[in-house]
């Protein structure tokens, strides 16, 4: 086991962090000190003695990851990262939670150097952390299997500080589930069971043994108790040897349940509440400031010797960088295949000719587009060994098993239907865990360059809804696969048919909601998904079987549909007018795609010229040029109809006050597919007098 060389200067060090916290919510006027003061000393541990890290690099690929799970103790990771020399200075500190400082109210992903992840609602940072640990081992398959453990420049260690909400929460049981399974040996968690939350005492809601329930998912679980001599000491050395006794077990994941004092050492608000979410008032700083030796009337006050002490962390960080390069040398120059992969996945790049990977469906054959996922998803994974996923407990109803690409499980979990587990598999089994599951994705998608999934119904999106949120947020191309996207799912009933998701999912800024209209469209939009390194995407994906349009090879002309290869456009003119000249402008998504074609084809009896335009993506299209939208869209036709299985909200600016929109804006019900849209009006007949109402309303 390591030595700890703790001297003087790191306690004063740590003195400076509880100073500093109480000075920079006292400034602002609001924020949270307490936790960051308790947490002073386990915080600059981690930093100064236990993680590998370089300051000079936080793109480093073998440096160990930092997950601040209580994300309203941001200053807990501010100020390490000052101390530290990642780039924040004390002005920084001064500005928090102030517009345009690098220090906001949660750490933000991309936005502070040093900052891996956008935590704030609580539990996400722990639940994305177990994604995190899924990722460097799933990396560690890809590019260094056969290295002895503890031996790679692929191995490192996740680290989390979490708190009583995010152990409250119950996305984290469910990760925890996960992580349990998984033996996740490479994750270390310190809880910090402060015991205080807004509302005060937790004993109000927190009356559980947590060390038991993580023991019986599995987990590695230590207790470092600095009230156990009946006063409150802080024994550093005691949560070191912890830390470095968890990094020991490798079979397990490991949480650490410190016992602090919330506030210390403020002389009447510790412990309570009232340090939790409030500054804590001049005369309470000036005691905090006395009772450590610091000068009341100064703020913001660091004793230089301190911060040349702390920014060592740079040289220690080179010298760290500069022996593992060692080892990544050595391996590259062993496995030069290994390495084309990763300087591909590490430039963000796909394969030359990756289109010509796509499976092609035959036309007039009936395909259901979450039967075309799966084909997609088997034909690209033949090509990309970074994309891997699974589902929540649904693989035989998402259709997103990779055939032959072995369960992700430690190799002593055998069942009849997967086989023996594969550390290194690429079949992901969530559980029924939306929630964690979007978390977990998120926390592969940011731990790396791999490109992973997760699918689920699109009823239980709400499920996942603050996962995919912060991906959004985070602008991180995590990939969500929802299926049976609409009522036509059938029998199951209401409670599984969702009708406002894809309108409350299109909500989500940065968020691209995509609903494939046949085969040939789900199979381009994953090539689209893939290329895409930007936001987040979900895939709306239809159970019942859908016609496969025949297609040329371009733009759509006569009667000629569009090939599907425009479908990265967000929206394009599957089927022109038959004079070229629309009258109107049918607009669809999905399985109502082809009721959209049927019905241009009726109007065209009637002397009606309809053009039909494919929606797969609102929010691909929004990115498109004016020019572009105005060729599939031109303003001049303002008699327009849209129609989709879902409450109509999306579509308003899209027809405008003269256009028509079929939709359905009640809950379903238990029947049949071809029922339900004959009862709910999702049908040819409907199109035609929704399209007819609005040239009347243009006066056509």
């Amino acid at each position: 086991m390591a030595a700890l060389q703790w001297d003087p200067i790191d306690n004063k060090a740590v003195d400076t962090v509880r100073v500093l916290a109480a000075d920079a919510v006292e400034k602002v006027g609001n924020g949270h000190p307490g936790t960051a003061m308790s947490l002073a000393p386990a915080a600059y541990l981690l930093w100064q003695k236990v993680m590998r890290k370089d300051p000079s690099d936080d793109q480093w690929i073998g440096a160990d990851r930092f997950i601040l799970s209580v994300g309203h103790s941001s200053l807990t990771q501010y100020i390490q990262l000052y101390l530290g020399g990642w780039g924040l200075e004390l002005s920084d500190i001064e500005a928090l939670r102030t517009w345009g400082s690098l220090t906001p109210g949660h750490p933000e992903y991309r936005h502070t150097k040093g900052v891996e992840i956008t935590t704030g609602p609580l539990g996400q940072g722990l639940a994305s952390a177990v994604g995190f640990a899924f990722a460097q081992r799933y990396e560690r398959g890809l590019f260094d299997p056969e290295a002895a453990p503890g031996t790679s420049p692929f191995d490192h260690h996740v680290y989390v500080i979490a708190g009583d909400g995010d152990i409250e929460e119950g996305v984290t049981s469910e990760a925890g589930q996960l992580a349990g399974t998984q033996q996740l040996g490479n994750l270390v968690v310190i809880y910090d069971k402060n015991n205080i939350s807004i509302e005060d005492n937790t004993d109000i809601a927190l009356s559980e043994d947590t060390a038991k329930r993580y023991e019986a998912y599995g987990w590695d679980v230590r207790t470092v108790d600095w009230f156990k001599t009946g006063e409150y000491k802080e024994d550093v050395q005691e949560l070191f040897d912890a830390i470095e006794a968890a990094k020991a077990v490798t079979d397990k994941p490991s949480i650490i349940i410190l016992k602090t004092l919330i506030g210390y050492p403020a002389p009447t608000k510790q412990g309570t509440g009232k340090v939790h979410g409030a500054k804590l008032g001049a005369d309470e700083v000036a005691g905090v400031k006395k009772a450590l030796g610091f000068d009341p009337e100064k703020s913001f006050d660091v004793d230089p010797e301190v911060l040349a002490h702390t920014r060592g962390a740079l040289e220690r960080g080179k010298e760290q960088r500069a022996q593992w390069q060692k080892g990544f040398d050595a391996w590259a120059a062993a496995n030069p295949e290994r390495k084309a992969l990763f300087d591909r996945l590490e430039a963000g790049e796909l394969p030359e000719g990756l289109e010509a990977a796509l499976p092609v469906f035959e036309a007039g054959k009936d395909v259901s587009t979450r039967a075309a996922s799966g084909k997609a998803i088997n034909a690209l994974a033949a090509q990309l060994p970074e994309l891997w996923g699974g589902s929540a407990d649904l693989a035989e109803s998402n259709l997103t098993t990779i055939e032959g690409g072995g369960s992700f499980l430690p190799a002593s979990i055998t069942t009849p239907e997967w086989g023996q587990g594969n550390p290194y598999g690429r079949i992901l089994h969530f559980g029924i865990r939306e929630h964690a599951m979007g978390a977990i994705l998120n926390g592969i998608t940011l731990h790396g360059k791999t490109r992973s999934y997760g699918g689920t119904f699109l009823q239980f999106a709400d499920y996942m809804r603050p996962a995919v949120r912060l991906a959004a947020l985070m602008d991180i191309p995590s990939i969500f696969v929802w299926t049976h996207d609409s009522v036509a799912l059938g029998e199951d009933g209401p409670t599984h048919q969702p009708v406002e998701h894809l309108a409350a999912l299109r909500a989500i800024p940065n968020l691209a909601v995509v609903r494939p209209g046949d085969a040939n469209e789900t199979a381009y939009a994953w090539l689209e998904t893939l290329k895409r390194r930007g936001g987040p995407v979900g895939l709306a994906l239809s159970r019942q079987n859908l016609p496969v349009f025949e297609r040329g090879d371009g733009e759509a002309s006569g009667d000629t549909l569009a090939s599907a290869k425009f479908v990265g456009k967000g929206a394009y003119v599957l089927a022109e007018a038959p004079n070229g000249t629309p009258d109107i402008i049918l607009i669809a998504t999905g399985s109502e795609l082809q009721i959209a074609v049927e019905a241009r084809q009726v109007l065209a009896g009637e002397g009606i010229n309809a053009r039909v335009v494919s929606v797969p993506s609102q929010e691909w299209f929004a990115e498109q040029s004016a020019e572009y939208q105005e060729s599939v869209l031109p303003a001049s036709v303002t008699a327009r109809v849209a129609v989709e299985a879902g409450i109509a909200l999306p579509w308003h600016t899209w027809v405008g006050d003269k256009g028509r929109i079929v939709s359905i804006e009640h809950f379903g019900a238990s029947a049949d597919y071809k029922t339900l849209f004959e009862k709910f009006g999702m049908t040819t007949e409907s199109v035609i007098a929704a399209a007819k109402e609005s040239l009347a309303a243009n006066g056509k």
